[in-house]
């Protein structure tokens, strides 16, 4: 009767293991597909005047004012989100663990996490955009300012909830110790507990920065996006991924060439600051060992 169990859980293990392994080979092998086919679909407009020309010269120009807007944007957005998700993460780590209106809000912070991008933008359009209106002469005042403040709402659910995680994986022995020394709490947290946990902090940034590079929707309803190098956040900045969008509309192939080559940086800088943030994870696993 024990070997049959044996038997029994060493193929259930070992089918679970295999099926396992094979989803795995089946996302490699999209995330594979998909570089190849931006690669291959956009490596004619993949050259220097991609980084250095604006899109006003059309098939001989490029995506510089596109990236540095998207720079300018995400820098905004991870501004505002970082130290807010941050200190709410904290409290509700710290403060608020296992009390009622702590889980109330980290499940209204989970609703937030999984709502969709463009109810966001239309959030940030009623109550940013829309307010800002010149009435004499009904111009809507888009703004990369707004545009940022939409990805930042994207943005804090992340951070929030991994400064939380984070933060609950510190061994309570460690605020046992400090609090039996006269730590006041506020010290505790801000100078013990978060350099503790100040790599898991981290790599929520860097993903929260990742899950908002690649957004379109609420920038169109915000930023909306120009022809021309702006640096100035008040007025209407483009994007990269607005870029593509529009250019994937246009029927010239060089343009279309254009937007597979923006789409095709726009992944390969989302991969790397994946692979970055999983990079000090290991780290601080490693130390931590």
């Amino acid at each position: 009767m024990s070997n049959t169990l044996y038997l029994r859980r060493r193929v259930a293990n070992v089918a679970a293991l295999g099926m396992s392994m094979f989803a795995t080979l089946i996302g490699l092998a999209f995330l594979a597909w998909i570089l190849w086919e931006t690669l291959r679909q956009g490596i004619s407009a993949i050259n220097w005047n991609l980084f250095t020309k604006i899109s006003v010269y059309r098939e001989e120009g490029g995506l510089a004012n596109a990236m540095v807007g998207s720079l300018i944007i995400n820098f905004i957005g991870i501004a505002i989100a970082t130290p807010i998700g941050v200190l709410a993460g904290a409290w509700l780590a710290e403060y608020a663990n296992r009390t009622k209106l702590g889980e109330s809000i980290r499940f209204l912070n989970d609703i937030l996490l999984s709502a969709p991008s463009i109810v966001l933008g239309l959030f940030v359009y009623t109550i940013v955009v829309l307010p800002t209106t010149v009435l004499s002469d009904h111009t809507t005042s888009f703004t990369g300012l707004a545009g940022g403040i939409a990805l930042a709402l994207i943005a804090l659910p992340v951070i929030v909830r991994t400064t939380d995680e984070m933060l609950r994986l510190v061994p309570s022995t460690l605020r046992e110790a400090a609090l039996s020394l006269g730590v006041p709490q506020w010290k505790l947290t801000t100078q013990i507990l978060m350099r503790a946990a100040r790599s898991g902090i981290v790599t929520g940034v860097l993903l929260a920065l990742a899950r908002i590079s690649g957004e379109t929707a609420p920038l169109l309803f915000t930023a909306f996006g120009n022809n021309f190098m702006t640096l100035n956040p008040l007025e209407k900045m483009p994007s990269l991924p607005q870029a593509i969008y529009e250019y994937t509309k246009d029927p010239d192939p060089a343009i279309n060439a254009i937007a597979w080559a923006g789409a095709f940086v726009i992944t390969m800088f989302v991969l790397i600051l994946s692979l970055l943030s999983r990079l000090i994870l290991s780290r601080n696993k490693v130390s931590h060992d």
